[in-house]
């Protein structure tokens, strides 16, 4: 099958990533088109490091020479260059969030509700999630009682992100709530369904920074949720885990990608665990044949719009507090 040509929106840590998955790891699926990025020497870093890379001259020339964009820019640009290449009868694959303004990501939704458009929520497709949706249909914790997730940092924003601080780390389109938590968030609703927000509370310390600290309570279909999150409240540079509770077990998934039993009193594995570094790239590939799919009008395992809405609520929610 022909693989589809994707264009990359963005050349910062994301977009590069997303990059080096497609040439190293998924030209079975994609083959890249372009990249766009309005810095000339975001531009140049991504050529010294991954020379051969097609530089575009606009967004616009990006998308008439692509199936499917890919948005790894800024939230507050996302909505708009998807919307470009929907007009243009082109695939809008978009990080998350959807949009850091909610009326507006609800108007896009509306219109585009059968839009060949996903969002870069890679526990649609990666293995810890799916460990758990197996332990789920064969009954490992009965009904489940309850959810907690928690998120711990040592900084914000994280040791690898510090070059997107200027907008990572502020109010309007930052924080570890939007980067962070939104993931599972997307796990939980995926999961178990609708989430509504019961109360929440948010620390915001620093002037003009985004929050560093926060607590939540919610549901997820009938599941009661508790989410905690907090920066400076480790010494790892990320720290997180999202526990199922029922009544006849408990399971987790912690560290982004480590899914464990717990038996005995002791946490238990996965035998086939893999850890998150080792897993990004083979989840990435699966993302990107999922992409493929998309563009092709074929049914796929990616987040919707939808159900990107559904989070960018919740996580808006929680930082309106």
């Amino acid at each position: 099958m022909a693989t589809i040509g994707l264009g990359i929106i963005g050349a910062g840590i994301m977009g590069e990533r997303m990059l080096r998955a497609a040439v190293e790891h998924a030209q079975e699926s994609v083959h890249i088109t372009g990249l766009w990025d309005p810095s000339p020497a975001a531009l140049a870093r991504i050529a010294a490091a991954i020379p051969g890379i097609p530089r575009l001259a606009s967004p616009e020339a990006l998308i008439a020479a692509s199936d499917c964009i890919y948005i790894a820019s800024p939230p507050a640009s996302h909505l708009a260059h998807a919307a470009a290449a929907l007009a243009a009868g082109k695939a809008a694959f978009s990080e998350k969030p959807l949009a850091a303004d909610v009326a507006a990501a609800s108007t896009f939704v509306a219109t585009h509700r059968t839009a060949r458009a996903a969002v870069n929520f890679p526990m649609a497709t990666s293995f810890g999630p799916e460990r758990i949706r197996t332990w789920l249909a064969e009954g490992a914790v009965g009904t489940p009682q309850s959810l907690a997730i928690a998120v711990d940092f040592a900084t914000w924003p994280r040791g690898w992100q510090r070059d997107a601080a200027s907008w990572l780390d502020r109010r309007a389109e930052g924080g570890f709530t939007r980067e962070v938590v939104s993931h599972f968030l997307f796990l939980t609703h995926r999961l178990f369904g609708p989430l509504s927000l019961q109360e929440s509370s948010v620390t915001f310390p620093l002037d003009g920074a985004s929050e560093r600290a926060i607590s939540a309570t919610l549901t997820a279909g009938s599941i009661p949720v508790t989410i905690t999150g907090g920066v400076g409240t480790t010494d790892r540079d990320d720290q997180n885990s999202w526990t199922l509770t029922g009544d006849k077990g408990t399971i987790r998934m912690r560290d982004w990608a480590i899914a464990e039993h717990l038996t005995n009193g002791t946490w238990t594995p996965d035998p086939n665990v893999m850890p998150n570094e080792r897993a990004r790239p083979l989840v990435l590939k699966r993302q990107l044949a999922a992409v493929a799919a998309m563009t092709r009008g074929e049914s796929h395992p990616l987040a919707t719009i939808h159900e990107a809405f559904e989070v960018q609520r919740i996580v808006e929610g929680i930082l309106s507090a």
